[in-house]
């Protein structure tokens, strides 16, 4: 062969390597993200998971497919509000499907099972729920971010409201298990009045006529109660039927009356005081936005989980944004987290120490709407800038 021969096949070799690896490189590139949604779709707590998974999904619809530019795929795992199960999925995740972004956890002994595991493979943790006071404080990581707030500071607003509306007695119970104890742990570090009553109830529970009779012999000025989803449901209806909506009002944090549970209620609900981070009235160009679209999509009002779930999205589709997709550049992507360079549907918020949001919080109350029906109405504010009670003990 000739030098000239030589040169030439030298020269089409070197074209096709190029080639090659440009092929490589943009097939690489096209892989989308995988993120890892565990929540709860079955049972009493069911629609929770639901709402946060419609509202993440809703995000990733609005850029056909991609967070931040970049195509993602989402696997949705339903962990029966079962430890045991989320704490499979986890492992099944990380292993065989080498995920290293999760997110959607619904109740705080799910998180408390399996978020270590998963911060311990050396993957992120975004919350856009369960924030149990332990991942707060002492067990604080730096690859877990909460979008939403932490437990407590739920109920410390809820607290604060009981305060502004001059309820000197209030009887308090939620269940039995860590968001339960982080609930009544922060609406006692609010509240100023006494508390003549405090219950754990079941997790499961359908019955609450002990509850209730233990209620009215306590003759509060009010009553606290967190019970989520499905629980808040039954819980305000049978309170309701026993009569004493009419001689004990009630105060909640948000989880207790969302819109979904408005819809299942009705008019039973009318009158009660409800804390929370975001509305749906909430009259900013995100949030107006947010409604807009998840209407138009589900044919109903988002509640605050489904907002939880957007603002999740937009947080880590800045945070993709930031590092175009690859998320072994994991300090990079974990500095973009940080920044929280996205517009929440809340308005102005910020991440603090712990990698949890201060933010403000409001004061609801469940009135007739134009059309007749219950509605949540924002009646004021309760905290400007609040952040939570634990961030001191994260040494991070």
């Amino acid at each position: 062969m000739t030098g000239t021969g030589k040169r030439a096949l030298g020269a089409i070799a070197l074209a096709m390597g190029v080639s090659c690896q440009i092929w490589a490189f943009q097939a690489w590139a096209a892989d989308p993200v995988k993120i890892g949604m565990i929540t709860t779709l079955s049972g009493p707590g069911g629609y929770l998971g639901e709402e946060v998974r419609d509202g993440f999904q809703l995000a990733i619809d609005q850029e056909g497919g991609k967070l931040g530019g970049v195509p993602v795929t989402v696997e949705v795992a339903d962990d029966g509000l079962k430890p045991g199960n989320a704490k499979d999925i986890a492992q099944r995740m990380l292993g065989s499907e080498h995920i290293k972004l999760m997110t959607g956890i619904i109740f705080s002994n799910v998180a408390g099972a399996t978020v270590p595991d998963i911060l311990d493979a050396g993957a992120f943790y975004i919350s856009p729920n369960a924030a149990p006071s332990n991942f707060a404080g002492k067990d604080c990581h730096k690859n877990y971010f909460v979008v939403p707030w932490q437990n407590d500071s739920l109920h410390e607003s809820a607290g604060e409201d009981a305060n502004n509306l001059g309820y000197k007695k209030m009887f308090i119970l939620a269940p039995n298990y860590q968001a339960g104890k982080d609930a009544l742990a922060g609406f006692k570090r609010a509240y100023k009045g006494q508390v003549v009553g405090e219950v754990y109830t079941k997790l499961d529970q359908t019955d609450f006529a002990p509850e209730l009779a233990q209620i009215r012999d306590a003759k509060p000025d009010a009553v606290f109660q967190f019970e989520p989803g499905g629980l808040g449901i039954t819980f305000l209806k049978q309170y309701v039927q026993a009569g004493l909506m009419e001689k004990i009002p009630m105060v909640v944090s948000s989880p207790s009356m969302d819109a979904r549970t408005l819809d299942a209620v009705g008019d039973a609900a009318l009158g009660v005081q409800v804390s929370s981070f975001w509305n749906s009235d909430f009259d900013n160009p995100a949030s107006k936005a947010f409604v807009a679209a998840y209407e138009a999509k589900f044919h109903r009002t988002p509640t605050y989980y489904a907002a939880q779930g957007y603002d999740t999205a937009r947080l880590v589709a800045s945070a993709l944004r930031a590092v175009g997709g690859d998320l072994a550049k994991a300090d990079a992507f974990r500095a973009a987290l940080r920044q929280a360079d996205f517009q929440s549907v809340r308005g102005a918020f910020k991440f603090g120490q712990n990698q949890h949001p201060i933010e403000d919080w409001y004061a609801l109350k469940v009135v007739k709407g134009a059309d007749g029906k219950p509605v949540l109405k924002t009646m004021g504010k309760i905290f400007e800038a609040h952040g939570d009670a634990y961030a001191a003990e994260c040494k991070m």
